[in-house]
């Protein structure tokens, strides 16, 4: 968590607030939480530049700044960033602060896994986790073809290799088991011996679950806020997550709990052979 509808939450919110605006000041309280890029420090690569677009890519939040730099945002479990119009005094858990043209933006982690990296535009992808990151599930180029040769060589359990960034950018615990609830396929199965019709069931099932997702801007069970510090709604539409020991919403029968890839992972026998 935040997980690919939560992260794109984020990007829109915040996008409607600093788009165009400038960094006038940053405060690290927490220094470790922030990245510089070789020798350069944080706040030299970043203070002064005027943030020019929001992107995304996988569960990375990339804010692009003039002058071809970039900053990659990783929220891992706890992180926020949240948009305030006026000064706001940092909370217990806020770590950087920026002060910006018309507001500021405070980067808070509970856990302080999170971090901002700042890196020149040109080398973000080559150069940096995002390197490693598989085809977005959301674009075009997703096929079921490319889902399919992706899935060929994993000879794990099909919810360990969903959860690999490498195989598929941006499904977390959430939407992976969401998605293979909707595809009627058990998270036990080896993932490369789906057939053709399972592949298209569960690229489709992929699709909807993380674009429902968007629609109600995201899943918040505790940490979770968008940049205004809303929660999401997608809660309410989890068939599975979060429910084992509770009846199937489908069929009735008792879903079931399971330890897979480290993760909890929660399906129904029944409706997922």
């Amino acid at each position: 968590m935040p997980e690919l509808p939560e992260v794109e939450t984020i990007r829109r919110t915040l996008a409607a607030h600093i788009k165009d605006s400038r960094i006038k000041d940053i405060s690290l309280i927490w220094p470790s939480a922030v990245c510089g890029w070789k020798d350069k420090g944080f706040k030299e690569l970043v203070l002064g530049r005027r943030i020019t677009r929001l992107d995304r890519r996988g569960k990375y939040l990339l804010i692009r700044l003039d002058e071809e730099m970039t900053l990659i945002a990783h929220m891992r479990m706890t992180g926020r960033l949240n948009y305030y119009p006026d000064h706001r005094e940092p909370e217990k858990h806020t770590h950087v602060v920026f002060t910006l043209e018309h507001g500021e933006v405070h980067f808070s982690d509970v856990r302080k896994f999170g971090r901002i990296q700042a890196i020149p535009t040109s080398l973000c992808i080559q150069e940096s986790s995002l390197s490693k990151l598989g085809p977005e599930p959301l674009e075009p180029e997703f096929t079921p073809i490319v889902l399919k040769d992706h899935l060929a060589k994993k000879r794990v359990a099909l919810k360990a290799a969903l959860l690999d960034q490498c195989v598929l950018a941006g499904l977390g615990n959430i939407y992976v088991d969401e998605s293979l609830f909707r595809a009627g396929i058990s998270p036990q199965r080896q993932a490369n011996t789906l057939s053709e019709e399972e592949i298209k069931q569960l690229h489709k099932s992929i699709q909807d679950v993380l674009q429902a997702g968007i629609d109600a801007r995201g899943t918040s069970f505790r940490d979770y806020r968008d940049a205004n510090g809303e929660k999401g709604q997608f809660e309410q539409a989890l068939q599975v997550y979060g429910r084992g020991g509770k009846p199937c919403r489908i069929c009735g029968k008792t879903l079931e709990r399971l330890r897979l890839a480290g993760r909890t992972t929660v399906y129904c026998p029944k409706c997922q052979k």
